[in-house]
């Protein structure tokens, strides 16, 4: 693993920016270093030889400019470090920013079975992954520019003044980064595993809050508990089992530094002893002997201390590494029709097609079911239909009326065939997505929402005459459901997930989905199972939605299980997975 990733600087600006700040202050700080060992030297060097000879006033009275020069370097320092250390404290929060931010929107641009694979990993790492590259900004960085620069400045005075000391230094420096990267790689293995550790246990704490509805409907939503507090007891030791490696590593290279240091004191006092070596020179290098050493000793601490932030930069990387699908740029022709020829999409983790040579029609105006066992790709045919899953094999075709036959779409799906001068064949994986998006409408089984009012949701802030807003809420069956609401379209609605804190039911959320397409005006309406787990009633009112919606010349694609939600489609496609993929 790289100390600073090239990538890093590529993808978050601010890191760039605090890269140069940081280490502009680390070269004034070496600065101030220098001139404070010398200003030691040439105070306490001429002080202690005035003593010893008996005229310790006189001496006195001339290290008046050295000490002016240590309390100027000293106050120097302490502002520099009071000021890198705010720079780091505002740079990391933005460098999180926007690592997640390029994280989450490349993993939003990912086919929908890579998202189905990976996105409790994503949602971790998005989460509690990157909160621990704080230390890493804060502390390991600026201390690598340290390093790189004091180091090496130190290093150089010191053979100038003493060779001899220059060289044990120059021997010895070498095996604490050695050493370093011996303890880090253990270290940078316990700290993958934990993030490892993390990922499936959020994975797991996901699940179980996605069905504590049904547990507590069973009378078992205690159960959890025991689960929840076993998780969090796993974390808690692989947290610790990393601290404590890390913790270890550090007093090893204290140890090793504080032994080297030791040599070069050993050194000079013999050779100060024999009168080999004046005491200011003595002195000076005595000072920076520490200075050496230790931006590798901090180094290596923060190193350890961020490794969690580095895997969990490494894995954003990762993620966006991955290739995305090709995007198309053409604009949404005025089409008639959807043509699905032969799709075919590979699930790759299961090792078969799903679907397999699906081929169909879907036309405004109709209800178009997909009807198929479990994990035979009805859901991968909508996110196809919607541009969030590419087709691995076969095509899905926009058909575009021409001027000889305006109503192309009247009849079967037989006549849909292709006629020159009549219609032409537009690619879906041609046009743009964010334009397509204009043009559809995507109902999951749990809608998710931002908070607001039932009328922001419905208008998605955009300005809607209340008569058309009614209108589309009558055709929907929503507007008993609002009319019975103490606050009506105006009720407020909590940030929720699976289902809207307001007091509706399943079935009403969907139906004020259903209402948000109308109003929209989407030609393309897609709902994944909107029936299911409803009571015949609510089934019903869902049926007639979807029918309304229809009725106002939207394609509405369902995926479907129900008999009942099947027999109110115009057309029912049925979905099969198949055919091993190849090696």
């Amino acid at each position: 693993m790289r100390p600073l990733d090239p990538r890093l600087l590529r993808t978050a600006a601010a890191a760039r920016t605090y890269v140069l700040a940081a280490a502009a202050l680390s070269a004034a700080a070496t600065v101030c270093i220098i001139v404070q060992a010398f200003a030691i030297g040439h105070s306490l060097g001429p002080a202690a030889s005035g003593l010893l000879a008996g005229s310790g006033a006189a001496a006195l009275g001339g290290i008046a400019t050295p000490l002016l020069l240590l309390a100027g370097a000293i106050v120097l320092r302490a502002a520099l470090t009071f000021a890198r250390e705010r720079l780091g404290n505002g740079a990391a929060v933005a460098v999180v920013g926007q690592l997640r931010r390029a994280l989450l929107e490349h993993a939003g641009r990912l086919p929908h079975r890579w998202r189905a694979r990976h996105g409790s990993e994503v949602a971790v790492l998005a989460t509690r992954g990157l909160d621990d590259v704080v230390p890493y900004v804060t502390g390991y960085l600026p201390q690598l520019l340290m390093t790189a620069i004091l180091t090496p400045v130190a290093l150089g005075v010191m053979l100038w003044l003493d060779l001899v000391s220059g060289l044990i230094v120059a021997v010895t420096l070498p095996l604490v980064p050695l050493f370093m990267w011996l303890v880090g790689v253990t270290t940078q293995q316990y700290s993958a595993r934990r993030l490892d550790v993390l990922a499936q246990q959020g994975a797991q704490l996901l699940d179980l809050l996605a069905g504590l509805t049904t547990l507590r409907a069973l009378g078992r939503e205690i159960g959890p508990g025991t689960r929840v507090k076993r998780l969090a007891d796993s974390y808690r030791a692989t947290t610790m089992q990393t601290l404590r490696v890390a913790f270890l590593s550090g007093a090893v290279l204290e140890l090793l530094a504080s032994l080297s240091v030791a040599l070069v004191a050993v050194e000079v006092g013999m050779r100060l002893v024999y009168g080999r070596i004046d005491l200011v020179t003595a002195l000076v290098v005595l000072v920076l002997a520490p200075e050496v050493y230790q931006p590798l000793r901090q180094v290596g601490t923060q190193f350890h201390a961020s490794t969690n932030g580095l895997a969990a930069v490494q894995r954003v990387f990762h993620v966006l590494d991955t290739p995305l699908p090709a995007a198309g740029s053409a604009p949404v022709p005025a089409w008639r029709a959807i043509r699905l020829t032969d799709v075919s999409v590979a699930a790759d983790e299961r090792g078969y097609l799903a679907p397999e040579a699906l081929s169909a029609l879907v036309r405004p105006g109709r209800v178009t079911a997909l009807a198929g066992p479990s994990g035979s790709g009805k859901t991968t045919t909508a996110m196809a239909l919607l541009l969030l899953q590419p087709v691995d094999a076969g095509s899905i075709e926009l058909v575009v009326g021409g001027p000889d036959d305006p109503d192309d779409t009247a009849g079967p799906p037989d006549d849909l065939t292709a006629g020159p001068g009549t219609r032409a064949d537009v690619p879906l994986a041609g046009i743009d997505p964010a334009a397509w998006w204009e043009q559809a409408a995507w109902v999951p089984q749990r809608v998710v929402t931002g908070g607001g009012t039932l009328r922001e949701h419905v208008t998605s802030g955009r300005e809607i005459p209340a008569a058309d807003l009614e209108e589309a809420a009558r055709a929907t069956g929503l507007s008993d459901v609002v009319a019975a609401l103490p606050g009506g379209w105006d009720t407020r609605l909590a940030e929720s997930a699976g289902g809207l804190s307001s007091g509706l039911s399943v079935g009403q959320t969907h139906r004020l989905e259903l209402t948000r397409a109308l109003v929209r005006g989407a030609r393309l309406v897609v709902l994944d199972e909107p029936t299911a787990h409803l009571a015949p009633a609510d089934e019903a009112r869902i049926v007639d939605a979807m029918r309304a919606v229809a009725a106002r010349g939207a394609a509405v694609v369902v995926v479907a299980h129900r008999p009942a939600t099947l027999a109110a489609a115009d057309e029912v496609v049925h979905v099969r997975a198949g055919a091993q993929v190849s090696a």
